[in-house]
């Protein structure tokens, strides 16, 4: 079992950044890839960023590669987004979860999920 809380969402500027993190309980949090998703009003649940159990592999997006970075510390149990450039359409609620298999880009893939962080990025 594990249990994710995000945090780190806001209001900001395009062109801006944030860093959001999300915090997992549970001993076996190393062995699961993560994920960040995000879902806009009206629109369903994408599919943002994934990365490995170990960190060294990690795959994006197109419409966030180059922008967004995603990582993890196993030590702190823990997994972040950062956020740069940041654009209007970006703006949504962010959810992180995870997974037994890397390069899961589905939301059925994912077992375990965050309640979410909402980002706003005005223009």
């Amino acid at each position: 079992q594990v249990q994710l809380v995000e945090s780190g969402g806001g209001l900001v500027q395009a062109g801006g950044s944030l860093r959001l993190s999300c915090a997992a309980s549970g001993r076996t949090f190393r062995r699961y890839a993560m994920g960040w998703f995000r879902q806009a009003p009206g629109k369903e649940r994408e599919f943002v960023a994934v990365i490995s159990w170990s960190g060294g592999s990690s795959y994006y997006a197109d419409s966030v590669k180059g922008r967004f970075t995603i990582s993890r510390d196993n030590a702190k149990n823990t997994v972040y987004l950062q956020m740069n450039s940041l654009k209007p359409e970006d703006t949504a609620v962010y959810y992180c979860a995870a997974a037994e298999n890397f390069l899961v880009v589905v939301t059925t893939g994912y077992e375990y999920w965050g309640q979410g962080t909402q980002v706003t990025v005005s223009s």
